[in-house]
């Protein structure tokens, strides 16, 4: 059983792509997501229904035809012979066991209902569109949610990188403790401190890689990998450069957003749905118009003619024309009305929900991308300047002209001002890569 893992490890290599075993970029998951996420999975089966029903709702518009069979037999075993008419021939009941069978061809047309038909495939059409839509929006959402992980992976990757410098530091400052306390320069309860800071180091460190683990999980789930699926992500540092971008317009983004974004689009035509399920509603008080025919044929064993005679002397056919007014049907229009135009007032109020929220989405991201680029401006001042006063007073602890509570002030600060500085470097990059992706931009990281 042992001998398991590490074969089904190298099955699963085998099949992912090379660049998926080297690691993935940005571009790599989103791509591996929009084909492989059971959600636009489902989705996409939801548009194939969508094009069933619609064929099935213009298969209505169209004449019907059914043939239909009965064959049957009887046995009266104490009835004495009688003579009856039947079908216009007589018959006679002596035989014991009777055997009948009848045929029939049937076609109905609904030539007209108010054209309620024609407008359902018109509200179908729509509808299949809002479902395209819908799988649009489902693969924008991932794209957006998988860019939040990723950056969130590096970001992290990046502060598990300086945790484990201080933590060399941690330990450095240790070993010469220890060496200033045997000679005498430091006190016991000073050495204490600085086995406390390496191990707070330590625990740093098992935090970044448990957060880590946990944003690769999160991201691994978009993606609908397996546990036992090995995964990293590839992406490069970014440069200052591309965190001090400019930010593009919120109120440009939201024009660009409303003629773009599939849920807009979206909300835009279910109004139209709506109008168009009034329409629909408000004829079911027309009048219908359908026609019918048939064809039917039959014999009976008791008969005195063949079958093959009777099949001919049987032969009938007929056609008629049903005119159906509705007068009064339980209030059953009346509500589809009120129904409907329920649903329109509901439709137009959802357009108007999804425009201010993508309004709210927009300015939020203009916000963070604005205040998180001046916190970077600054922080990367703020580093330099703590990470020369922390190389300081290291070199003075060594010397022995600092003091242990100088030097943890020293190391809290810098990791202040780092872990400030990387969150706000990559929240900038986050933040100003949506907005553009919510204009129709690629998220490019």
């Amino acid at each position: 059983m042992r001998r398991i893992k590490p074969v089904m490890t190298i099955l699963i290599l085998a099949a992912l792509p090379a660049w998926a075993q080297q690691g993935w970029s940005l571009q790599d998951c989103i791509n591996y997501a929009l084909q492989n996420n059971i959600q636009i999975q489902k989705n996409r089966i939801s548009e194939e229904q969508g094009e069933v029903t619609l064929w099935q709702n213009q298969g209505a518009l169209f004449p019907s035809l059914s043939f239909s069979t009965n064959q049957s037999m009887g046995f009266r075993p104490f009835e004495e012979t009688t003579a009856i008419v039947q079908n216009g021939q007589v018959t006679s009941t002596s035989n014991k066991v009777t055997y009948q069978g009848s045929y029939g061809l049937n076609a109905q047309w609904t030539v007209w209902n108010g054209g309620i038909n024609r407008k359902n495939v018109e509200s179908q059409k729509l509808q299949n569109e809002i479902t395209q839509l819908a799988t649009a929006q489902s693969e924008l959402s991932i794209q957006e949610q998988i860019a939040q992980l990723y950056v969130q992976i590096m970001y992290t990757k990046e502060a598990k990188h300086v945790n484990e410098m201080l933590l060399e530091t941690a330990q450095s400052q240790y070993e010469r403790g220890k060496e200033m306390f045997e000679q005498g320069q430091i006190a016991k309860a000073d050495v204490i401190q600085l086995e406390a800071q390496l191990e707070s180091a330590k625990y740093d460190v098992v935090s970044s890689e448990s957060q880590i683990a946990n944003y690769k999980r999160q991201l691994k789930a978009l993606l609908e990998l397996e546990l036992t699926t090995p995964f990293d992500v590839s992406g490069d540092v970014p440069d200052d450069e591309k965190v001090l971008d400019l930010v593009p317009s919120a109120e440009e983004a939201y024009e660009r957003a409303l003629a773009t974004r599939p849920e807009i689009r979206s909300a835009e035509l279910s109004v139209d749905a709506a109008d168009l399920n009034l329409d629909i509603a408000k004829r079911g008080f027309l009048p219908s118009l359908g026609v019918s025919a048939s064809l039917g044929d039959s014999h009976f064993s008791a008969s005195q003619k063949d079958t093959g005679e009777q099949m001919k002397t049987n032969l009938n056919a007929s056609a008629g024309v049903t005119v159906s007014v509705p007068i009064f049907d339980n209030r059953r229009n009346r509500s589809n009305v009120k129904q409907a135009k329920l649903q329109q007032a509901n439709s137009r109020l959802d357009l108007q929900d999804r425009k201010n929220t993508l309004s709210s989405t927009i300015e939020q991201y203009w916000i963070n991308a604005n205040t998180q680029q001046q916190n970077f401006l600054a922080a990367k001042t703020r580093v330099k300047g703590q990470q020369a006063s922390y190389e300081l007073l290291n070199e003075q602890f060594k010397n022995g002209l600092k003091n242990v509570v100088d030097v943890l002030q020293g190391r809290d600060n810098l990791i202040s001002a780092e872990q400030a500085m990387l969150q706000s470097k990559y929240m900038t990059l986050l933040n100003i890569q949506l907005l553009k992706f919510y204009t129709g931009e690629s998220i490019n990281l």
